[in-house]
Order: structure tokens, then sequence, then C-alpha cells
């Protein structure tokens, strides 16, 4: 007896390409589905405790600071098991780790930004929805 295959998941990565020229981040998911980020909106989603706060208090980008093109320079991108991205940013951040779930999520098409927009979280406060930039 054989084990049908498994539907492609839409938060499994197919190919990633990170243009730096462009400051551009392609993710192609599996499901066929494509998204494109550009540097300075994925610096706005790092999930980690610096950027997002931890304990209740808000962490460095929920205080909307201006960031500098240092810091939206992509330096490097490696692949965290086969859940997530781990970026390195010009001024030398790198503890943020883009869990695919995430990056699916905050895809920025057509499709997906009508999707959230029409959602009830859509109706909460910006500090309210982790990762997204106030």
């Amino acid at each position: 007896m054989t084990t049908p295959p498994l539907a492609p998941s839409p938060t499994a990565a197919a190919r990633i390409h990170a243009d730096r020229a462009a400051r551009t981040l392609a993710i192609d998911w599996q499901d066929g589905h494509a998204t494109l980020f550009d540097f300075t909106s994925l610096r706005w989603l790092c999930p980690c405790a610096y950027c997002r706060g931890e304990a209740g208090m808000p962490g460095w980008l929920d205080t909307s600071p201006t960031l500098s093109p240092e810091q939206t320079r992509l330096e490097d991108v490696h692949l965290v098991g086969s859940y997530a991205l781990a970026p390195t940013w010009g001024d030398g951040h790198h503890t943020g780790y883009y869990p695919f779930v995430l990056l699916r999520d905050r895809c920025s098409c057509a499709d997906c930004t009508s999707r959230r927009a029409s959602s009830p979280s859509a109706a909460m406060h910006p500090s309210q929805q982790r990762g997204v930039r106030p």
C-alpha cells in the first residue's frame, strides 16, 4: 500500500532568493504562492525580544524608530531548520528568527492584504498585532 503524497504546504518555502541590488527577499511557497518583501518591511517584521519586547515591555521597533540604511541592509540570511529564516542586518542585528508562518501571514500581495483587512484581527491596534509595524 502506498501513502498518498502530502499536499504542498502554504508555509513551506520551495525557493528563497535575496536580491541585494533590488533590496528584496522573494519566497516561493510549496503551494505555488509567491511573496516579495522589501528589506525595510522585512526589518520592521523582526520578531525578536529586543525588537518586539518581552514580559509586557515594548520592544525597540514598537517605539517607531527611524531605521537607518545600515539597519535595513541585508548582509546575510540563513535557514533555521526547515521553519524559519535568520537574517543578519548591516548594523549587526541577527537575533530575529522569522518563522515561515509569520512570513506567509505578512505577505503583501493584493490577495493576502485583502484577506487580512477582512479578518477580525484587522480591527486591533497595530501594537497588539505581533510583528506588525505601528
